[in-house]
């Protein structure tokens, strides 16, 4: 896995930090945020607009580059550059004192390009989060070498943001600094409105299942949603209005449609694509548990956004979940299934009041005021 941390552990790690007194920390910024901005929202998604949401609050000015397919009108500083030349005319010309880039899943030659890109602004501080907690284990993490390019781009960065230790080790391997190195979880919540009621065809889904058990996620190999299928089976042989509703979109969703349509259950599943956030909140609200089975993941946000809404979870044990968790282990369907009727024992949980928590967002705005406010480290 590499060399072990440094004793001294020089970088910094923040799940939680203490209270910051930002008021006598003012300093003029303009931070750019390069990275996929909702809709479809993801985990990396409700991060980089949670992270936006309280710079503005602070009277922080944060403008978003879009970097995926998805377009909409340019509009409240967001951008959706239609190439790679738009792209740094869009970082140039707007002379932002910090970028920062968001990058999830793998890291192929475009992203890599994009990272030499987004750290080489000569007047402007850089910053990248890496959101996938499993990458050092996936074969493109295992083949990435100290002199490969992928890792010239990582060392780039003037500060890394990881999501776990996994990671932290991971670009130490790669000849980051330590000192360039903050581990700090994502946020938990941003500040999205629940809707009031569910929309078709979650509505009538909802109506005529109990319990329904929801999955929040794409629809590509590393969130073993075969598992979850495979599961409901062994779940409705007990509960026979039990149902599953999968929330996302992906490359794999011919071949689930087809998996799905396979089994014996096949009106008790429920695959609906994307759907507007507000209504996926809704969803992981009244649904009986959220389910979380991952071959590799990093700190999922549908996960803390249940525990946020009181809602039980059940998800694969990658090291790093939040306490509240039931856990499991890789690739296991009955131990799937023992959880759920586990948790269907339980008794319904009451839903919680719960407060929002800013810190872990106080500790990028913090990190962006180190740099700023600092010569080059």
């Amino acid at each position: 896995m590499g060399p072990a941390l440094p004793r001294e552990r020089e970088y910094t790690t923040v799940d939680k930090v203490e209270e910051s007194d930002t008021s006598s920390r003012q300093l003029a910024m303009r931070v750019v945020q390069l990275g996929p901005f909702p809709p479809p929202h993801g985990g990396v998604q409700t991060n980089l607009v949670a992270i936006r949401q309280y710079l503005r609050s602070q009277g922080i000015h944060c403008a978003v580059i879009n970097i995926t397919r998805h377009r909409k009108a340019e509009v409240d500083d967001v951008y959706y550059p239609k190439g790679a030349l738009e792209l740094i005319w869009d970082l140039v010309r707007k002379r932002y004192d910090l970028v920062h880039i968001h990058i999830g899943g793998m890291a192929p030659l475009r992203v890599v390009l994009l990272g030499l890109v987004a750290s080489s602004v000569p007047w402007a501080k850089s910053v990248l989060t890496f959101h996938s907690g499993g990458y050092p284990g996936s074969d493109e993490g295992k083949a990435t070498r100290r002199g490969s390019l992928r890792a010239l781009m990582f060392r780039r960065f003037d500060r890394v943001i990881t999501v776990n230790d996994e990671l932290v080790n991971f670009f130490l391997r790669l000849g980051v600094s330590p000192s360039r190195v903050r581990l700090i979880a994502p946020n938990a919540v941003a500040t999205f409105a629940i809707a009031d009621s569910l929309t078709e065809p979650l509505n009538s889904f909802f109506g005529k299942h109990g319990p329904v058990l929801l999955g929040v996620c794409g629809l590509e190999p590393e969130y073993d949603l075969d598992r979850q299928i495979q599961a409901l089976g062994q779940i409705r042989a007990g509960y026979p209005n039990a149902g599953l509703a999968i929330v996302g979109s992906g490359s794999l969703e011919s071949q689930i449609r087809s998996t799905i349509q396979s089994t014996s259950y096949t009106e008790h599943i429920l695959l609906c694509g994307d759907v507007p956030h507000a209504v996926t909140m809704r969803a992981i609200a009244d649904c009986r548990m959220l389910l979380r089975t991952t071959l590799y993941d990093g700190d999922a946000i549908s996960v803390r956004e249940a525990l946020f809404l009181g809602t039980p979870v059940i998800a694969t044990d990658n090291g790093m979940r939040p306490d509240g968790v039931r856990l499991i282990q890789t690739g296991d369907t009955s131990a799937l299934a023992d959880a759920i009727l586990a948790e269907l024992r339980d008794p319904k949980p009451p839903k919680t009041n719960s407060q929002r928590d800013d810190r872990n967002l106080a500790a990028v705005l913090d990190l962006y005021r180190d740099l700023l406010g600092s010569k080059q480290a």
